[in-house]
């Protein structure tokens, strides 16, 4: 609530704030309404800590007066502020395991910006600082709204066994920050989303349970993604930028930066990220000592927390405004690069971004896009749910648009369409996997090439994934072609491989389909896998003509142009048979 800093004891909260140059908490989320509070609110002191402190009221102080003037008991007034189960039950010796439980009142959300965003925030004027701080307050809110919506659920009885949608929704405290705990200050906007895990119940009596811890934390890489493709529109529509990938380690998920932003500012701000960087090869030097063989994409993340952890500076004593840190973090910047490289960010961000717009165009195609999503989450997970969809195919659109807005729902359209076509279930529950019929066809020449992409084990998951994902999406290109060159007539949105079934179908303002990703990584397998489909129609035209030489005068179906030979035969496509498994 006062940032990194410490607060006296005898010192007012927004005293404390004041001095540590950080803006009070506001309540958010649709839930607000049930406890008496507006969105937008301040949180005050006492309300976090009846609230996210012991699971009370926020109001709990006046109705207990209230109760007790009237006649009730000291017990019976304190059990009416209660929201849910006390925390005196945890403690109770009547309670299975009573000293192991710990109370779990709230979790803690963190809503951050790329780094770009960062040292566009810190070293802009005042005018650009007040605009992306606008569009993390729109960012964040759309996000929880979908969060309340979409995936919030409140569970009861022994286990947690009953689960439904909550009731009103969430009951949220937002707190902003403004720099990192690096040992020197360096620029931070990002908000913590502390959210209440009180909630309704959908009955008629509207009780209060507790929200489900799984289905938050299971679901938290969505909203995530959804998080930053809600910014990048807001910080494009405002500002007029565009953004392009950086990769951070090769071979990994490249991220999303403004473009035109000098790359040596982000080393200049990420002092924090290169101290976890500096003792990431100490510990994955032990990990391959001790299990004989590198780390994989969990592994690799838990040693990166490691190293955050084991990095971790303490908190700072010194207080500043965020006046005195803009000025202290300009100064700085200035010395390290240059007035030039300051002064000219926005101008050259707006140049940067005239340049994106002319190179890339924005348009998605939901069939292509489902290959992709599907080829790359079947690469990394093998077997995935229909959260991990999500969340590529909000990556994918991201990467496609480059802060354009997206058409409510497109997300969800390209998941469905995967779910539709390209998966078939696996195991128990709601898992799948791809279906590999329906990705390759009944071809060996294409499959020779292809599936060894997923079984390239020298290389880092992501990049075998995107080789995957950019070789179908170059056949889709190849068959795509020898339809316009055939003399049937073909509808504008073509699926992958065949006609798609999926509803609802695919939306085009122009009359072709728009390129989906640009072809960074995979350019020898791309090359092998045109001159395959080359081999492949030059071989069907060879059998062709000894067919017709075989049976003599028998008058043989052609088509009236042929195709030229580097293109695949409309008749060799194969349409892959509906699925019924896989997610609703």
């Amino acid at each position: 609530m006062v940032g990194d800093g410490h607060r006296a004891a005898c010192k007012p909260l927004r005293a404390a704030q004041d001095e540590a140059g950080v803006p009070p908490g506001v309540w958010k989320g649709r839930g607000l309404a049930a406890v008496g509070l507006k969105a937008g609110d301040v949180v005050t002191e006492r309300q976090a800590e009846l609230l996210l402190g012991e699971g009370r009221h926020p109001d709990a102080d006046r109705i207990e007066r209230e109760l007790l003037e009237e006649g009730e008991s000291p017990a019976k007034a304190r059990r009416a502020t209660v929201l849910g189960r006390p925390m005196e039950h945890n403690k109770s010796p009547k309670t299975d395991k009573a000293k192991e439980r710990t109370p779990w009142l709230a979790m803690d959300l963190v809503f951050r910006a790329p780094a770009t965003a960062h040292i566009a925030w810190a070293l802009g004027d005042d005018e650009t600082r007040r605009v992306l701080e606008l569009c993390q307050d729109i960012a964040r809110d759309k996000t929880l709204a979908w969060f309340e919506d979409s995936v919030a659920e409140i569970r009861w009885r022994s286990g947690g066994k009953i689960r439904k949608p909550i009731r009103d929704g969430l009951i949220v405290a937002v707190f902003r920050h403004y720099e990192s705990r690096a040992a020197e200050s360096k620029p931070l906007l990002h908000d913590h989303a502390v959210v209440s895990i009180r909630a309704r119940r959908p009955d008629d009596q509207g009780t209060w349970g507790n929200l489900s811890a799984d289905s938050l934390m299971t679901h938290i890489v969505a909203p995530d993604t959804l998080y930053l493709l809600y910014f990048m529109e807001e910080v494009s529509a405002r500002l007029g930028w565009a953004w392009e990938p950086r990769e951070v380690t090769p071979g990994r998920r490249p991220v999303m930066e403004i473009a035109g932003i000098d790359q040596r500012l982000i080393g200049w701000q990420s002092t924090r990220r290169q101290q976890i960087e500096d003792a990431l090869p100490v510990l994955t030097a032990r990990y391959e000592e001790r299990h004989g063989h590198t780390p994989g994409e969990r592994a690799s993340y838990a040693l990166a927390c490691q190293a955050a952890d084991q990095t971790r500076p303490p908190k700072r004593t010194e207080l500043r405004s965020l006046t005195e840190l803009r000025k202290r973090w300009r100064t700085s910047a200035i010395r390290a690069y240059g007035a030039d490289v300051v002064d000219r960010l926005a101008e050259r961000a707006r140049a940067a971004a005239a340049a994106v717009w002319a190179r890339v165009r924005p348009v998605v195609n939901i069939a292509l896009a489902a290959v992709d999503v599907v080829a790359v989450v079947y690469v990394m997970r093998g077997a995935f749910k229909r959260h991990h969809l999500l969340a590529e195919a909000r990556r994918h659109l991201a990467y496609v648009l480059r802060g354009r807005l997206h058409q409510p729902g497109l997300d969800e359209q390209i998941v469905q369409t995967v779910v539709d076509d390209y998966t078939r279930p696996v195991g128990r529950g709601l898992k799948m996997t791809a279906d590999l019929r329906a990705l390759y066809p009944r071809d060996t020449e294409d499959q020779a090439v292809l599936r060894p992409l997923t079984r390239k084990r020298s290389a880092p998951q992501y990049e075998r994934a995107r080789l995957a994902a950019d070789a179908l999406a170059t056949r889709v290109h190849a068959t795509r072609r020898a339809e316009r060159l055939s003399s049937r007539t073909r509808p504008r949105a073509v699926a992958v491989p065949a006609a798609s079934r999926s509803h609802p179908r695919p939306f085009h303002s122009d009359r072709e389909a728009g390129r989906v990703l640009e072809q960074e990584t995979g350019v020898d397998t791309v090359e092998q896998t045109r001159r395959t489909l080359e081999a492949a129609a030059a071989k069907l035209q060879d059998g062709i003509r000894e067919r017709a030489v075989a049976h003599g005068p028998r008058p043989q179906p052609a088509p009236a142009t042929a195709p030229p030979p580097h293109t695949q035969q409309p008749g060799t496509q194969h349409t892959p048979g509906r699925t019924t498994g896989g997610v609703a």
